[in-house]
């Protein structure tokens, strides 16, 4: 699993104090508690990272939300993943080659897998760069 370091480091710039990683998913979607209680979804795919509940009880409630849930799970697209990639091993995970914020597509011919730790280093990198730019506006 990738340590919190590497989270802050990629994605420290946001306002993310991550200190514990609660989940991961196929394509390296994250859910992080930081330092104030809240809980973070990072989604490399869109580069983007963002609270997605303020407290503990929020976040239990995400458990219940099924267009939460459907997100995250990805069950299509992990399936597509599987069948064109093969199985994950040890600590990768299946993304995007062109990340669906920059115009790529859940598509065969877009799919990779890599380490985790790149991963997340790519994506908060990505996103700093296009900070501010279309609109986007992510850090504090």
């Amino acid at each position: 699993m990738i340590s919190v370091d590497d989270i802050n480091d990629a994605w420290g710039w946001i306002g993310l104090n991550a200190v514990a990683v609660l989940g991961e998913n196929p394509f390296g979607n994250l859910l992080l508690l930081d330092d104030e209680g809240r809980y973070w979804r990072l989604r490399p795919q869109d580069l983007l990272c963002e609270p997605v509940a303020c407290n503990a009880e929020a976040a239990a409630a995400l458990s219940y939300n099924q267009a939460f849930l459907a997100e995250w799970y990805m069950p299509e697209l992990v399936h597509l993943a599987e069948a064109t990639l093969g199985p994950l091993v040890d600590d990768w995970k299946y993304c995007l080659k062109i990340p669906r914020s920059l115009g790529g597509e859940y598509q065969r011919d877009n799919l990779a897998m890599v380490p985790l730790s790149e991963l997340i280093r790519f994506a908060g990198e990505g996103a700093q760069q296009f900070d501010g730019l279309l609109g986007w506006g992510m850090a504090n």
